[in-house]
């Protein structure tokens, strides 16, 4: 108690002040909104008497106007048009009256329609005062010599002569104003005197306050001779500039802070009755505290002790985690002999993401839960096994006698887990891929060997998967080069210089002319020399430099053609580049920024992404063919490719791959392959095009199957740009551009190389 009542104490004053601040702030508020509803209210009221004057000077200060009152007999239809019905139409003015130098009335307008001139003698003796004062009678002026001259000008123009007031007309609040007619200028006569008057009346209630309500969110603002303002109404006295009282202007305000404790009101008292809720059971807790503390103790140290199992425990498996694992390993390595191996296995599951995305996640559960038990019961007691996380595993295997053991093991485990998976009544195959490193061979330390069994796991993956293999040296050492290459490659992007780009021409069906160019990248590296693309493009495509590059490529190919305005220039995409949403804007904008013509530009794919088949793919690629851009199938016939993908995405070209051109004349079944895909282009519409041509009987064979165009070492390596132009221009033994026909260079086989594992940029 000496603890529950000072902090009872404590939260209901803390409570009091809160909620008087909270009153204070509504009230503060309230009033403050009220305050400007009604500035804003008396500003509008005053500014109408000034308004009028603005109105009435459009008409009265005018030469016409003055021209037309001196006919006889008046044009009605004019004065309707000019004067009464126009400043009701155009400014809402309730009446106007004119009257002659006799103060008589010659035209009166009462809510935009003519009225007969006797309706103004029941308003004269209103206005009889304000007429004279204009009139230059000082005595039956309103406001007399000493207080404000008879001719006062509120306007900017210096002809115009008004008197404008706030009075009470018929028992309605009223702004009336009075202006001399007289020229816009001295072209026109006028004696003094003689001066038609100008009288324009607008009423203060009825259309004027629903304006002003609409305009400034009063709301049921109202006028009243009295003030009868009801509840949460207020009332603000109107006087005439007299100081007489006319009414009361009557609404209701806008409270926002009543509004806003109307809102959260039930969440204050909610919030109170729970402090006070929790203040009685803290209060019953603590007498009851006593009595189990014991209990209360022992329940701490189990709760511990399961979070201590939680944190060093996989919570989907049971197996230990990733801290439990480095743990155990690093004393096993402190108490393993220098000549005691051991070894590191590293595993990942193989077609895991398809389990996920096919089944479902919590199939993915199952699926690693159930690995979890059969790595479990495939090891010994002294072997560790962990969970790293997601489909990641890591063993370490003790007590072995040497590469044998972990290779029987490792094997066990590939049989294991190519057996299926039951999840929820159906079957889910997976493999495993395993990177193992052996101590002390690999070395002895525990982020080293895991480094190590990395690099291996790395390498059964980019074999092909479900397999292990041991760590060597020599992945290490491709490891490193391939870090070595990654980063000066990022430099070489950077600055361009290394980078060159090479041209293969390709030919029409006769051999003698180009009809385009393949641009492919060369990296001529400063100290390594003239660097493959099949070393460094597929690290581009894993590091995200692909993107980079391949801009980097089309930018400088399509500044390059614009030399060739002729010729169609060709250039790889890789799949990994169309892994982004704006692959197409970003393309579209570099042709567009190097001003080359789209419809000379082709893009070359791989069937790698006609099988991937994906929504994004098909929305590039169809934006490039609408921009005008060509699509070439690169490869043709080594991947999966159908029908049904090519009606889908509608690519324009179709390049048989290299390796069914070289078996031409020796193979039979090479010969039955590129004829049928010339026949399938030939029935689509597509153009055809074959990689590879060396030899004059392959060039035949192909003219005749009705291949379009050809590439290859028989017609021209690929070539630096000023080659190419000395090529296209005929300069020495060349091929000729379409037209000229000139003997083909000849060349040498030897800049072949090998042939393209990956397809992307070169």
């Amino acid at each position: 108690m000496r603890v529950l009542l000072p902090v009872a104490a404590s939260t209901a004053a803390a409570l009091a002040l809160a909620a008087l601040a909270l009153l204070w702030a509504v009230r503060q508020s309230d009033e403050i909104s009220t305050e400007r509803q009604q500035r804003t209210t008396e500003r509008s009221i005053r500014a109408i008497v000034g308004e009028l004057a603005k109105q009435q000077e459009m008409v009265a200060v005018w030469n016409e106007t003055v021209l037309e009152l001196r006919k006889v007999p008046l044009d009605e239809k004019w004065l309707d048009a000019n004067i009464g019905r126009w400043l009701h139409v155009t400014f809402g003015q309730d009446r106007t009256y004119i009257l002659n130098a006799r103060n008589e009335p010659v035209d009166v307008t009462i809510d935009g329609a003519r009225a007969a001139t006797e309706e103004f003698e029941k308003v004269r003796p209103s206005f009889e005062w304000l007429i004279q004062g204009l009139r230059g009678d000082a005595q039956s002026s309103h406001y007399g010599h000493s207080e404000r001259p008879v001719d006062e000008n509120y306007l900017t123009s210096g002809r115009a002569v008004h008197d404008a007031h706030l009075l009470e007309l018929q028992g309605r609040p009223a702004a009336v104003s009075a202006m001399k007619i007289v020229p816009e200028n001295d072209d026109i006569a006028q004696e003094p005197g003689s001066e038609f008057l100008l009288v324009s009346v607008r009423f203060l209630d009825g259309s004027f306050l629903r304006q002003l309500s609409q305009q400034n969110l009063i709301e049921g603002l109202r006028f009243s001779q009295v003030n009868e303002a009801g509840g949460g109404e207020v009332g603000v006295p109107l006087r005439s500039d007299e100081g007489n009282l006319i009414g009361y202007f009557i609404w209701r305000p806008e409270l926002p802070g009543t509004t806003i404790l109307r809102v959260i009101s039930p969440s204050i008292a909610v919030v109170c009755v729970l402090i006070i809720g929790v203040m009685t059971l803290l209060a019953r807790s603590l007498r009851r505290s006593m009595a189990k503390l014991r209990k209360a103790i022992a329940e701490l140290r189990a709760s511990e002790a399961q979070a201590h199992h939680l944190a060093f425990h996989d919570v989907l498996t049971g197996l230990p985690n990733r801290a439990l694992f480095d743990d155990n390993l690093d004393r096993t390595l402190a108490g393993a002999g220098p000549e005691e191996p051991l070894a590191v296995l590293m595993l990942d599951l193989d077609r895991f993401k398809h389990v996920n995305d096919t089944l479902g996640h919590h199939a993915g559960d199952c699926v690693v839960r159930e690995f979890g038990q059969r790595l479990f019961g495939l090891l010994r007691g002294s072997d560790i096994i962990a969970r790293l996380g997601g489909d990641e595993f890591a063993i370490v295997l003790t007590g072995i006698t040497g590469r044998d053991d972990v290779e029987t093991i490792c094997a066990r485990i590939l049989d294991a887990v190519r057996q299926p998976f039951d999840v929820a009544g159906r079957q889910a195959f997976v493999g495993v891929s395993i990177g193992v490193a052996l101590a002390p061979d690999a070395g002895s330390e525990r982020i080293d060997l895991m480094r190590k069994a990395d690099i291996a796991l790395y390498q059964a993956k980019a074999e092909g998967r479900d397999a292990y293999r041991i760590f060597t040296a020599v992945m290490d050492e491709t490891v490193k080069v391939r870090s070595m290459i990654e980063e000066e490659l990022r430099a070489a992007l950077v600055t361009g210089n290394d980078l060159r780009l090479f041209y293969q021409p390709q030919v029409d069906v006769g051999g003698q002319s180009i009809t385009g160019l393949e641009a492919l990248v060369r990296w001529n590296h400063p100290t390594r020399g003239m660097i493959a693309p099949n070393q460094f493009i597929p690290i581009a495509e894993e590091t995200g430099l692909i993107s980079p590059l391949g801009e980097w490529v089309l930018r400088q190919a399509c500044l390059a053609s614009k030399r060739w305005p002729d010729l169609t220039i060709a250039v790889n995409l890789s799949p990994v580049q169309f892994r982004s949403g704006d692959l197409a804007q970003r393309l579209i904008g570099i042709v567009s920024e190097t001003g080359a013509d789209p419809r000379r530009v082709e893009f070359e794919i791989t069937e790698s992404l006609l099988l991937d088949d994906s929504d994004l793919s098909r929305s590039v690629l169809k934006m490039l063919r609408q921009e005008g851009f060509k699509i070439a199938l690169d490869d043709f016939g080594t991947g999966y490719s159908s029908l049904s993908y090519l009606r889908r995405f509608e690519v324009d070209k179709i390049k048989i791959d290299r390796s069914f051109v070289r078996h031409l004349g020796e193979q039979n079944e090479s010969v039955a392959i590129v004829t049928a895909i010339v026949s399938l282009c030939r029935a689509m519409g597509l153009t055809v095009t074959a990689e590879g041509v060396e030899t004059e009987d392959q060039k035949t064979f192909l003219s005749q199957t009705g291949c379009n165009e050809m590439q290859g070492f028989l017609f021209s390596r690929a070539l630096p740009e000023e080659q190419i132009t000395d090529l296209l221009g005929g300069l020495g033994n060349m091929l000729s551009v379409q037209g000229t026909a000139m003997p083909a260079l000849s060349v040498s086989h030897s800049d072949q190389g090998t042939s393209r594992a990956r397809k992307a940029l070169a």
